[in-house]
């Protein structure tokens, strides 16, 4: 007897629902799309992805739709969204999801899954998917794809709660369908210590990409963004510690270096920002910070981002 194929939504057709679906896609998964504003483009050219990895794809003719209510019942659901819309999003994951349904949030920042719990049926699953990717949109259906794919999966909550192995069993299968499409993917023991080890990099990256207007050749060649990067790093890892998550010392150094030798990378922040959405501000700062502070912990530089960020973010939109 043959296991059915999962069937695979992609809720949020952006730079990372976009690049996740087609790889999926392009294994012989089914996959369905749920966009917004480029339903329009992408029924009629289809989805791009022009990637330094794997080279030109084009996924055409696309399972897309408009609206949630024309949707099948899916498996997987892969979450490609900001963060900051989450709450607004649970009664479309709801819609969309069969029965037993395994939600991933393919997001930055802390406790993003916290935030969406409450708003979901305790049947569905909800898991934490850490995406350490280069890519971006670059217009309606085209992402372009700069380097690596990870995706590290983490078990959060749901009817598995208490029942170790089944939840280790739905990590693994959801890591079987990105192993599938060629996407590299692991297990993570704990969801809240991986996206603090993520806020490592993100914190000082995303931020000042939009504070400096700059990519992360220009930050890590000027002596004075080299120091506010290293220091904003090591106030994460302080952060991380307070709260009982434990980060290497070597960390922070190593994802310094590894950001040295990155061709110029434009993080999503600094993209939010040129298009006027929404900075995923709560999710990357407010969230930590106050992890932190209710731990005893102060974090002076990353506060003093949030707070010119916050109010770039104000009135730039």
């Amino acid at each position: 007897m043959t296991v059915p194929s999962p069937r695979i939504g992609i809720i949020g057709t952006g730079a990372i629902g976009g690049f996740y679906g087609v790889m999926l896609a392009r294994a012989g998964f089914d996959v369905h799309f749920l966009l917004r504003s480029e339903y329009a483009a992408v029924s009629q050219h289809g989805l791009r992805v022009n990637s330094n990895v794997h080279g030109q794809l084009h996924l055409q003719p696309v399972q897309a739709y408009a609206s949630a209510a024309d949707m099948p019942p899916c498996d997987w659901l892969l979450v490609g969204t900001k963060s900051t819309g989450n709450v607004e999003l649970a009664p479309t994951l709801a819609q969309v999801a069969a029965p037993d349904a395994k939600v991933v949030l393919l997001q930055n920042g802390l406790d993003v899954e916290d935030s969406l719990r409450g708003h979901l049926p305790t049947s569905l699953h909800l898991l934490g998917g850490l995406c350490y990717i280069g890519v971006h949109r670059s217009s309606p259906g085209v992402v372009e794809h700069q380097a690596l794919g990870r995706v590290n999966l983490g078990y959060h909550s749901g009817s598995a709660a208490n029942d170790e192995h089944l939840q280790t069993s739905i990590v693994e299968a959801g890591a079987a369908l990105f192993h599938q499409a060629g996407i590299e993917s692991q297990a993570m023991a704990n969801v809240h210590q991986a996206r603090w080890h993520k806020l490592v990099w993100n914190v000082p990256f995303n931020g000042l990409s939009v504070l400096l207007g700059s990519g992360t050749t220009a930050l890590m060649a000027d002596e004075s963004s080299r120091e506010l990067i290293q220091a904003l790093m090591a106030e994460v890892v302080q952060g991380a510690r307070a709260c009982g998550h434990e980060i290497p010392a070597s960390y922070a150094g190593q994802m310094f270096t590894m950001t040295e030798s990155m061709d110029d990378y434009l993080p999503s922040m600094y993209h939010d920002h040129v298009h006027k959405r929404p900075l995923e501000l709560a999710a990357i700062y407010a969230r930590p910070l106050a992890a932190a502070k209710a731990a005893g912990c102060e974090l002076p530089r990353m506060r003093a981002l949030y707070q010119a960020l916050s109010f770039i973010d104000r009135h730039n939109r």
